[in-house]
């Protein structure tokens, strides 16, 4: 039972008190401090347990020096956030791994350029001890908002601009874009496809470049026709289409370059008459399970963690935050068989 008086806080005395312990024992455990017998932890852990302590963030803050807080910030407008699972997964995993840290998450968006202004003052603030940034586009000023704010960050993605060295000058997580998108393109050619097509994303961001890339590095004198421009989007993916339908009635094959647009494609050519697999193969990148498990036919895609390396980033930057350095990490990439292809 607590010894405060009813109503009350309790406090670190009373802690150290009911631990056997001094006041400064009780505040380098509560405060995650080092140096202190795993036999003196228990204790303390005992006492903050039956007396309801809770830790004063102020005090905390003034002891680690740091706020427990991470800024996740996503480029792009609340509908994509809301409507593309892709972003769901990866913050699920970022949460996930932030709680293992005792760390607060707290979602940015940028829902056009005049967020960009807010986001800076808040960054700029203090409020955060770092930041976790994806889905940037070329002409992001959100890098810039983030070196003009002096704080650590790891990207989602790699970034689309280099030192001098000609290397990224940040540390980031990617998957292997352009080693999945030759894995597709090579499953299909296995198949016996030899008309195939590309369905791109947008071209102002890195995996979608890379992607293309690495379906141009098995498609090397690939007709232009077959190649048609989306934007992650369900529906963009049945405009391209539809689009390359109208060029060339003979394709036999589409890689799109998320499952997204893969599941518009596969309901334009259903409205079409095209049998898939057997007329058209379809496959898309992602295997995000809410997509690629319900369409029709399920759709073979590429494999990437993505909440596995919302996890990675949150490492990643909780090492620098400890003063190491850390490096850029790829994941690698694999190919989910299912009925499209």
């Amino acid at each position: 039972m607590s010894e405060t008086v009813p109503g009350g806080r309790p406090t670190l005395e009373e802690v150290a008190a009911r631990a056997g312990v001094s006041r400064a024992t009780v505040s380098r455990v509560v405060n995650g401090g080092a140096g202190v017998r795993d036999a003196l932890v228990e204790k303390v852990r005992k006492a903050v347990d039956e007396l309801g302590y809770i830790p004063n963030h102020a005090a905390r803050t003034l002891v680690t020096r740091r706020n427990g807080a991470v800024a996740v910030i996503i480029a792009e407008p609340e509908f994509r956030i809301f409507s593309d699972p892709f972003f769901e997964r990866q913050v699920r995993g970022i949460s996930r791994e932030l709680s293992a840290h005792d760390t607060q998450l707290v979602l940015l968006w940028v829902e056009d350029s005049g967020d960009h202004e807010r986001i800076a003052r808040y960054l700029g603030g203090g409020h955060v001890d770092g930041a976790l940034a994806f889905s940037l586009h070329d002409d992001d000023e959100l890098p810039a908002i983030i070196r003009r704010a002096h704080l650590p960050t790891v990207f989602g993605g790699r970034p689309g601009w280099t030192g001098p060295d000609g290397r990224p000058e940040v540390p980031y997580v990617d998957c292997d874009n352009r080693g999945g998108a030759r894995a597709a393109v090579r499953h299909l050619r296995s198949l016996g496809r030899d008309r195939i097509a590309h369905i791109a994303g947008p071209r102002d961001q890195t995996s979608a470049l890379d992607r293309l890339h690495g379906y141009r590095d098995e498609l090397p004198h690939t007709d232009p026709a077959l190649i048609a421009d989306g934007d992650f989007t369900r529906e963009s993916g049945a405009r391209a289409m539809a689009a390359l339908l109208d060029g060339r009635t003979d394709l036999d094959a589409v890689f799109a370059a998320n499952d997204l647009m893969a599941a518009g494609a596969l309901e334009v050519l259903r409205e079409r008459g095209a049998r898939v697999p057997e007329d058209v193969a379809v496959v898309g990148f992602d295997d995000m399970p809410a997509v690629a498990e319900t369409t029709s036919p399920p759709l073979t895609t590429i494999r990437q963690d993505i909440e596995g390396m919302g996890r990675l980033m949150v490492r990643q930057l909780m090492r620098t935050l400890d003063g190491e350095r850390v490096e850029a990490l790829v994941t690698p990439t694999d190919l989910v068989r299912r009925a499209s292809a």
